[in-house]
Formats: C-alpha cells, structure tokens, sequence
C-alpha cells in the first residue's frame, strides 16, 4: 500500500469515527430524564401528586392535572365549572363536592338527577351502605335476585334500602314541589313561561333550600350535602337530563295532577351568561355523559371558550363515544381555547378526584 493509501485510508476512519460520535438530530426528543417518585411517611398529598411530576405514564398525567386545577383554582377571574356524573354521591363524594361549593371554588354544577336525588336522600337522614358485588356462594343472578327481595338496591358495592327512595318521594311532595307550584320563580329574576313552569335550576335551588331545611329540623347527623350547599350559596346546578332520574320521574307524576312543568330549555340562557360574562373561564369534568357535554357546548354559543379544563375518565376515545372524548378533540370544535391548559386523567373518579382536589388545595390554600 502507498503512502497516499494509507492517508486515504485513515482519514476515512476519521470520518467514521466522527459519524459514531456524532448526536443525530433529534427535533422531538428533549433531555428530560424520567426520575423517582417517592412515597414516605407523613408526605401530604400534594407532595405525593407533585413527585408524580417526576415519574411517567399515568403519573405524570395526574401530575399535570393537579397543576392545571391549582392555576384554575388560584384564578380569581376564573369563572369555575364542575361537571359531575356518575354515582358519585352513593359513592361517597357528596362531601368532597360540598366544600367546594362552599369554599368557594365552584361557581356552577352540573350533574344529574341521580347525583341529586341521592344528595337529598343523605341530607334527609338516609344512608347509602357497604356492600358486595356478589355473594360466593350464589350466582351473580341470584345474589341479586336476593337483594331484590329484601328491598334493597345496588350500585356496584354500594348498598340503598328502598325505604329511603319512599321518604324521598314524600320529601319532595310536602317540601319541595308545593312551594314551586305557588312560587314558580322564588327569585323573580327570569321571565314566567306559563302558570307552573318551572326552571331545573330553580328546581335545584328550591331542593337545596329544603334540603338545609328539614336537615336542620330533624338534626340530621349527616352534612345537608351538595344542593343544599349551592342554595346557601347562590351557586346555579343544572341538571339537563333531570327526568333520567328518580327525582324526574317523581316530578313528572307530580305534574299528572299539578300545575306544575319543568322547563328543560330554560337554564340553557342562564349557563350561557353565565360562560358568556366570565373573564376567564375553566371547567373540572367529572366523568362523561350529558353533564359533560352540557358544560362543554356552551362555549359554542359564546364568543370565546375553556382557558381550563381537567377531566377524570375511563372511558376510551378510540369507540367515539363522548365521554371519552379527549380534550384536544373538544378543542377542534372551538370548546376549549388554542392555548387552554388542560389535562385528562384516566381512571376511578373515587380515587382520582379527591387526589386530585387535595392536591391543588393544597397549593392554593
């Protein structure tokens, strides 16, 4: 080999060794190592949720949230919307729901009439109960063939005697509805539709107030729970699929012989103003269904949308299925701002939610 070879030759193992040592262009990969989270005695929840910052998948998710709620929550131009589905209440959210209200930190509910009417059921002295998803010993029919004889009802491991759903009925007959039926509008600040007609706003709110009421008379252990508390404190709860409910069932028999009607496009004007006036505006969407989509469409009405939204599902987008509708996509139809911050949770609201509320708590308080 000549001399000009062996020169050629080393400088081609120069190039080489240059191309081994050399970073390729990366343009979606930033330096971020993934690091450790960390679970120690007498760490708070919020530190728990921010160490989730470190870690990956779900954890970072949550993490995320808990920071898009605190920013949202620590706003006070921000104009609040809960969104709540679900069996919540039987679950044991009641609580949880309340003292955000109360504290400040919701401005408008919207959920549905079985959140509601189990609401009521707590804060007139009924109790929901622990129980089992099937008993080993009996089919899974049979152990619910079981419970119906005995007259109770069954949300997953909860428990709810029937009894309650009779006290329930009275409750709304002798507390709630005769009060709306002489007073359709108790606050005088909409429009009369008609003799009888009655807002689900004004439903709620008339709910609430006996709720308190009867709570407080009969010194009921428990909290008078969600609508109570949004009566006490002047925040509106929508309930647009009231009559997929027991509470819309009694209030449709009720009707047969009363000049009473529920009104189900009335709220619509007053959620819109309410989207329409907030400076800012965010919205927590617990679970999916009609009161997601309620709370999310009335941006569409309005000139602007969400600079927020967190939401807790575990339902999957790929079926199309609104409930598990990713954020992003609810920003393509102009529900969300371009630059909205936002954050979805995967997985069970009873364990998420108050994770997740403790967490920005914490933050902002």
């Amino acid at each position: 080999m000549s001399d000009s070879d062996e020169h050629e030759e080393e400088a081609h193992d120069g190039e080489r060794e240059e191309e081994v040592h050399d970073d390729p262009h990366r343009e979606e990969f930033h330096e971020d190592p993934v690091g450790h989270t960390r679970a120690t005695a007498g760490m708070t929840v919020g530190q728990l949720v921010e160490g989730y910052g470190d870690a990956g998948i779900g954890a970072a998710s949550v993490n995320e949230a808990g920071d898009v709620l605190a920013e949202m929550f620590a706003n006070e131009d921000c104009t609040v919307f809960l969104s709540l589905a679900g069996a919540m209440v039987p679950a044991g959210m009641r609580r949880i729901v309340s003292d955000l209200i109360r504290d400040g930190y919701v401005d408008a509910l919207v959920t549905t009439g079985a959140n509601l009417t189990h609401d009521a059921i707590e804060a007139i002295g009924g109790k929901h109960h622990h129980g089992r998803t099937h008993d080993p010993e009996k089919s899974l029919r049979e152990h619910d063939e079981g419970l119906r004889d005995e007259g109770v009802d069954r949300i997953y491991n909860v428990y709810l005697p029937q009894e309650h759903f009779a006290a329930f009925e009275g409750h709304l007959r002798e507390e709630v509805f005769p009060a709306l039926e002489a007073d359709p509008d108790p606050d005088g600040d909409r429009d009369a539709s008609g003799d009888g007609v009655v807002s689900i706003a004004d439903l709620t709110r008339e709910l609430g107030r006996a709720n308190a009421a009867v709570n407080e008379r009969d010194d009921v252990a428990e909290d008078p729970g969600v609508a109570a508390a949004a009566s006490e404190c002047d925040v509106p709860v929508y309930c647009p699929a009231v009559q997929d409910s027991v509470l819309g069932l009694q209030a449709w028999m009720y009707a047969q012989t009363a000049d009473f009607t529920l009104d189900a496009l009335d709220d619509m004007t007053e959620l819109t103003d309410l989207a329409f006036e907030a400076d800012d505006a965010g919205c927590l969407l617990v679970g999916g269904g009609v009161p997601k989509n309620f709370t999310l469409q009335t941006m569409l009405v309005t000139p602007r949308a969400y600079d927020y939204a967190v939401q807790i599902t575990m339902d999957p987008e790929a079926t199309g299925g609104l409930s598990g509708a990713t954020l992003e996509e609810a920003r393509s139809w102009g529900k969300l701002e371009k630059d909205a911050r936002n954050a979805s949770v995967y997985g069970d609201a009873t364990v998420m939610l108050p994770m997740l509320i403790a967490a920005a708590r914490e933050r902002v308080e």
